[in-house]
């Protein structure tokens, strides 16, 4: 499985357009190669990179799950079809990257799962992981870096 998008590579910037600060929209996502038998695909944006402040190890910007496996594009500002988990901040929504120390990586992050997972609207990162857990038939992952302003 891929997941790639067309306005950056992996390891490379991602557009100022997509920051918090900025449009605050998600940038376009294809998945490629999604496994058959795939039941549904769980989407995941993070920084590992957050400050000790954060008080948090990991930010959680986007949290979907229980998209349908026939989804191959998300397009720019766009929620795809699932159910929206909630990030570090409590939103249901794509929250755009804001560094506020230094250049950060984001990691966009798709599972194909052999079921849909039971949880409701607002889920947290750790909820779905815990429900995927025994459940992933192939992962892929896409990362971009961006800079405070």
């Amino acid at each position: 499985m891929k997941i790639s998008s067309p306005v950056f590579e992996h390891g490379e910037q991602i557009p100022k357009k997509y920051g918090r600060d900025f449009e605050n929209c998600n940038p376009p996502l294809c998945f490629e190669e999604i496994p058959e038998g795939t039941k549904s695909l769980v989407l995941i944006m993070e920084d590992p990179d957050v400050p000790e402040s954060a008080g948090v190890p990991v930010w959680d910007h986007w949290v979907v799950f229980n998209i349908p496996p026939d989804i191959t594009e998300i397009c720019e500002a766009w929620s795809p079809a699932g159910i929206c988990g909630s990030g570090t901040r409590g939103e249901l929504q794509y929250g755009g990257p804001r560094p506020p120390d230094r250049e950060h990586r984001y990691f966009f992050k798709v599972y194909a799962l052999n079921t849909l997972l039971n949880l409701k609207e607002g889920a947290t990162k750790q909820d779905v992981l815990k429900a995927l857990a025994g459940h992933i038939v192939d992962t892929a992952e896409l990362m971009g870096r961006f800079a405070k302003t």
